[in-house]
This record gives C-alpha cells, sequence and structure tokens, in this order.
C-alpha cells in the first residue's frame, strides 16, 4: 500500500495568512503599554529596530527552506545543516515555542470571554476552543485557510476602525492633535538603550514569520514560494506594528498617565471610541486568539510530524497522515490534548517557555545558513560572503542579545527543559555512540511526484 503524502496544495497568499494570523496583528495592542513606559514613548523607533532584527532571521528561514524544503522548520534546518544531535535538541527546545502557544490562545480566550460573560464558567470556553480549532485543522489547510481568512479579515476590520477614529480625534484636536511627530522615532532627549530595551520585548511579537516553514510539503514550488512568503509576513506585520503604534502615541501621548499598562490599550480604545469601541476592541483580541491558535495549532502537528517521520519520536503515533483528510490528525489530537494543560499552567509560566524556544530556534537557524552555505557548500565567491556568512552572523548574534536578555524564570525554565531532551538524546543514541535517524531527502522529494 502507498504511503499517505501530504497534498501540496498552497501558494504565497494563503502561507502569509497563515503566518499573519499565528502573529495576529491585534497583538501590538497588548504590550503597547508596557512597552511606551519602558522607551518613554518610543515604541514606534523601537519597533523598527526588531523589524530589521528579525529581518536578518527571515532571510535566513528562507535560505534554508530553498535547501530543504521539507517539513520541520529550525529542527530540520539543524539536523541537516550542522548536526544531527544538535538538530535534535533544537527540535526538543523549540517545542516550548510551539507546544504552549495554541495553549496560550486557548487560555487568554478563556480568560477574556469568561471575564465578559462571567456566568459561563472558562472551561466550557476553554474546552470549545479546543473542539473548534481541533476540528477544523483535521479536515485540512484548505478549510483552515479559509477560516483563517475570515478571522485575519476581523482583525484588520478592528485595526480599519483603529485608523479611523484616531484620524478623525487628531484632526479634531485629540492627544497631540497632529498626524505628523518625529519624536516617536528620534528623539535626543531618550537613550538610544531605552529603544533597544523595548525592541528586546516586541521581537517576540514577531513570532509567526517562521510558522509557514512547517508547511513545506503542503507549498506548490516550495523553494519559490515559502521565501517571499516568510518575508512578507515578517515585512508586513513589521509595518502594521510600527504604523499601529505610532497612532497610538499620537492619540494617548501622555504613556505615564495610564491606569494600568497591561490594559492600555482598552483604555486608548475606551478614549477615542467610547464604550462601543471598547467593546469591538474587545473582539478584536478573541479574534485574534482564535487566528493564532488555529495556525499554530496546525504548525506544531506539523512539527510533530516532522520528528516522528525521521523516527526522532515514535513514528507510528507521529508519522502517520489521515488517509482521508491529508493532516497529521494523530497529532492534532496530541496537540489539544496538551492544550488542557491551560487549566493548571499560568499565562506567565507558559510566555517563559516560549520567549525561551523561539530565540533558540531564531539563532540556529541563522547558523544553518552559514554551516550549509558557506562552509559545507564553499560559497565564498564574490557576494558570498555577505549573503552566507555576515547577513546571518548578524541574524544570530541578536538573537543571542535577545535571548541573554530574557528574565532568570525564562532561563530557569528554559534550561530545565533543555536538560530533559538532552538524557533523553544519551539514551536514545546510546551515549552519543549512534546517530539519531535522520530523513532521507532524495526519497522525499522522488516520492513527492506521485502525490
Amino acid at each position: 500500500m502507498k504511503n499517505v503524502r501530504l497534498q501540496r496544495s498552497l501558494t504565497v497568499f494563503p502561507l502569509v495568512i497563515f503566518g499573519l494570523a499565528y502573529m495576529a496583528p491585534t497583538t501590538v495592542f497588548s504590550t503597547y503599554g508596557v512597552v511606551a513606559q519602558i522607551t518613554e514613548g518610543m515604541v514606534p523607533a523601537a519597533y523598527i529596530v526588531a523589524l530589521i532584527g528579525m529581518l536578518f532571521t527571515a532571510y535566513s528561514y528562507g535560505k534554508m527552506v530553498k535547501a530543504f524544503p521539507v517539513s520541520g522548520s529550525a529542527y530540520t534546518y539543524t539536523q541537516k545543516a550542522i548536526n544531527s544531535h544538535v538538530g535534535f535538541m533544537v527540535g526538543w527546545v523549540i517545542l516550548l515555542d510551539y507546544l504552549f502557544l495554541p495553549m496560550i490562545n486557548g487560555l487568554l480566550l478563556g480568560i477574556y470571554l469568561h471575564a465578559y460573560f462571567p456566568s459561563v464558567p472558562f472551561s466550557v470556553w476553554l474546552i470549545g476552543y479546543i473542539v473548534l480549532i481541533t476540528i477544523v485543522n483535521v479536515i485540512g489547510v484548505k478549510i483552515a485557510t479559509k477560516v483563517n481568512l475570515l478571522l485575519i479579515s476581523c482583525q484588520f476590520f478592528i485595526i480599519l476602525i483603529f485608523f479611523i477614529l484616531s484620524i478623525k480625534g487628531l484632526v479634531n484636536g485629540m492627544g497631540s492633535g497632529t498626524l505628523f511627530m518625529s519624536s516617536p522615532f528620534i528623539n535626543g532627549d531618550i537613550p538610544f538603550s531605552y529603544v533597544l530595551t523595548g525592541a528586546s520585548v516586541l521581537c517576540l511579537s514577531f513570532l509567526g514569520f517562521d510558522s509557514v516553514t512547517t508547511f513545506s510539503e503542503e507549498t506548490i514550488d516550495p523553494r519559490k514560494n515559502l521565501p517571499k512568503a516568510i518575508f512578507l509576513v515578517a515585512l508586513i506585520g513589521g509595518a502594521l506594528f510600527i504604523l499601529i503604534s505610532y497612532f497610538l502615541h499620537l492619540v494617548y501621548p501622555q504613556y505615564h498617565a495610564f491606569k494600568d499598562a497591561d490594559s492600555a490599550s482598552l483604555e486608548i480604545a475606551k478614549y477615542i471610541g467610547g464604550k462601543l469601541f471598547e467593546s469591538i476592541f474587545l473582539g478584536g483580541y478573541i479574534t485574534g486568539a482564535l487566528a493564532s491558535g488555529l495556525s499554530s495549532h496546525a504548525s506544531v502537528s506539523r512539527l510533530l510530524y516532522g520528528m516522528g517521520r525521521d523516527g526522532v519520536l515514535p513514528k507510528k503515533v507521529f508519522g502517520q497522515i489521515h488517509a482521508k483528510y491529508r493532516t497529521p490528525a494523530v497529532n492534532i489530537l496530541i496537540v489539544s490534548v496538551f492544550m488542557l494543560t491551560a487549566f493548571f499552567v499560568d499565562l506567565v509560566t507558559a510566555s517563559s517557555f516560549i520567549n525561551f524556544g523561539a530565540l533558540v530556534a531564531f539563532t540556529f537557524v541563522n547558523l544553518s545558513v552559514i554551516s550549509h552555505y558557506f562552509i559545507r557548500e564553499k560559497l565564498r565567491k564574490k557576494f558570498d560572503f555577505l549573503l552566507y556568512l555576515m547577513i546571518p552572523l548578524i541574524g544570530a548574534g541578536f538573537s543571542i542579545w535577545l535571548w541573554a536578555n530574557l528574565d532568570k524564570k525564562a532561563l530557569i525554565l528554559g534550561f530545565s527543559w533543555f536538560a530533559i531532551g538532552f538524557l533523553i538524546l544519551l539514551s536514545m543514541t546510546k551515549l552519543f555512540s549512534q546517530s539519531p535517524p535522520e530523513l532521507s531527502i532524495d526519497q522525499i522529494e522522488t516520492s513527492e511526484m506521485n502525490i
């Protein structure tokens, strides 16, 4: 019986939709108040710095997906370009990112809806959310793309209303009373170190541009379409973050006057649009949780499939594709069960795991470009030194700098998870005397001709 494989059906547009949905454009509102106080009003400048750093890493993802157009993301790239043992550890660590993000979205959605409808228990919202995204993702990426398009459209609608209300208010003298102000970008009175500190927080808003790499085996012409999608997701997301944060500052420049920095955006929403827009704005948060949860849930199921197919995880469980829907249905169900940890894990703990895993992934994708192209392939002519050494080296350095600035709790939790994975690797390889199972790229590319 012929093995069932993932079906190629995705082009650049749905990939960008998945990436943007994973990032959730409305996430800019979540951190605005805190970062506004850290940077003393220079949030747009901090987003520019963060975007520049992320574009270096997006470049490296594009290069690696051309070399290895298979499902697995940073795990696959590190395994093939650097070392199978290192690849296993990277895959293990980034499971923190992929596993906890869908759970956090469910947790947030449950918290917001329970607060808005206190008579309905938190558990009802969480379980209903899990059931919904599980069904959509099992049915297939085509259905998920349509749902994501609807959800991402709702978020853009909220953002559009925000812009209209902001411009109307500014024209009528609200806030700064002007549409043009340079201080959010350039301010000699504010130390640049404040901007860098803000950027270290805001970079995590970009989580999602890399998620599209996990759809490599479901993408038409992945070597061409995936690099475009990766760069577009980072660029479009970054541009939105900069523009939105700029208008937030214009309409409410008194960043020290927030009653609660964590919910500053809700204060601004009520300030510019009254109670009605505050309610609509809250709906945008819920939409963002649904969209991001749907995409992140789909991504981690494919990461598990990549590791299961390689034999790093039990293949009979993780390396299977549903015969009818052509999706990793078992993995989708496993992730759904894991999401029930939202009943026991708080938001701060889960966020710490994500920060650690994401930055490790970014670092090693950049290093993989150097290892594969500059060292192994010996591409060192003309501009190769810039393309395959300097650019990824800058990306790696930026990621390491952010990683080093994580709080102690994130580092402790992250290294604890790393230690567990290292012990598993020792057992699997019999103290490194054997290599972890590796995927044959040639075999996969040949089999794809029959899909």
